[in-house]
């Protein structure tokens, strides 16, 4: 795993904008996910089940991007280990 992980770039230092996001993964979620929730809120009309399906589709965009900026974060904690990068 750590190989592909090698050859797909995992070991290169972080973006301004990964550090920012395995800082604050609560965040970057939200950032993502709020105008989606609008855009879904939008497109829905006016169908019966539609403030279901932008509450639950938005809360799903936030979980996902939720969790990969918490999986750059242990990224991040694996550089500084490995001694590839310094935390600045």
């Amino acid at each position: 795993m750590w190989a592909l992980d090698k050859v797909l770039g995992g070991q290169r230092r972080p973006t301004r904008f990964q550090k920012w996001a395995g800082r604050h993964p609560v965040q970057a979620g939200l950032w993502v996910a709020a105008p989606l929730t609008l855009f879904l809120w939008l497109v829905s009309g006016d169908e019966s089940d539609s403030p279901l399906f932008v509450v639950i589709g938005g809360l799903a965009t936030w979980l996902v991007l939720g969790l990969t900026a918490a999986s750059e974060r242990l990224r991040q904690r694996r550089l500084k280990r490995l001694g590839i990068w310094d935390g600045s």
